[in-house]
């Protein structure tokens, strides 16, 4: 396969995050006769093989013995048996992409043929509407080719940062437990909204569109979140006093321990599963 072309792609699993890869890697320009998916649930397959045509079948060994990158996207739980299948039926220099949660680089590559070249990355479930923000990282054999085809594949999808492996824990703190917390305080920006009289419904839309327009501010600026914050926080008035009010309730404390937690739990997890 050239440096120019994509070439074959295997998606294994037929999940949220695995249809997601699906859409990506077709918009990247891979022929859909050259994508496939497995995925062991007869509907499922049917579903995502009739919404964008391609190939689906229940096996991972024969969707990835023809695949020149095979994208893990199965449950943590699950990546062992996958590996243990898809191992002696692909072929060399088959680049293995990985979306699963928690597992060291070191855990596909001491079950994968020697040599094989693994990219690990770590997705957050916007880039199902491609507005993610997904960090990858090499294994000891991938290359910088590769990190490029995997870059160009889940272009798609979002924002994709290249880190070293050693951070993507602090990765799945930020960007991948971090829809969570976006979540969470557009939920409790909407209570406030009817708490003070609006409807539920124009105060969650109102929350939705705030959320959404600052970001987009914030991103198209390029400016500082604190020149922006102060830009909106006009000396004695209604900012100001709302703003005082989050650090007395200890709102940054909080988005700090969490993230902490967070990186910590991401850890822990790897232990457990590896």
């Amino acid at each position: 396969m050239s440096e120019d072309t994509l070439g074959r792609v295997a998606v294994l699993g037929g999940g949220v995050m695995g249809e997601a890869i699906v859409g990506a890697v077709l918009r990247a320009g891979v022929d859909v006769d050259d994508v496939s998916v497995s995925e062991r649930y007869a509907a499922r397959a049917t579903e995502l093989s009739e919404r964008y045509g391609v190939r689906a079948a229940d096996s991972a060994g024969k969707v990835a013995s023809r695949a020149d990158t095979v994208v893990v996207a199965v449950k943590p739980v699950d990546v062992a048996g996958v590996l243990e299948e898809i191992a002696p039926r692909l072929r060399e220099g088959t680049l293995v992409m990985s979306v699963a949660a928690g597992l060291p680089l070191s855990f596909y590559e001491s079950r994968l043929p020697a040599g094989t070249p693994v990219v690990r990355v770590m997705p957050n479930t916007p880039a199902t509407v491609g507005q993610g923000a997904s960090a990858i990282s090499a294994g000891a054999t991938a290359t910088d080719e590769h990190l490029a085809r995997t870059e160009r594949l889940l272009a798609a999808t979002g924002l994709v940062l290249r880190v070293p492996e050693r951070l993507l824990d602090a990765v799945t703190a930020i960007s991948g437990s971090g829809p969570a917390y976006v979540f969470y305080l557009v939920d409790a920006l909407a209570e406030a909204g009817v708490l003070l009289g609006l409807t539920r419904a124009q105060s969650l839309e109102l929350a939705v569109a705030t959320f959404r327009g600052s970001a987009t501010l914030l991103a198209e600026t390029g400016e500082h979140p604190v020149v922006l914050r102060e830009r909106v926080s006009s000396p004695g008035g209604t900012t100001v006093a709302g703003l005082r009010e989050l650090d007395a309730h200890g709102v940054r404390a909080g988005v700090l321990a969490a993230a902490q937690a967070a990186h910590d739990r991401s850890r822990a997890l790897a232990q457990e599963l590896g």
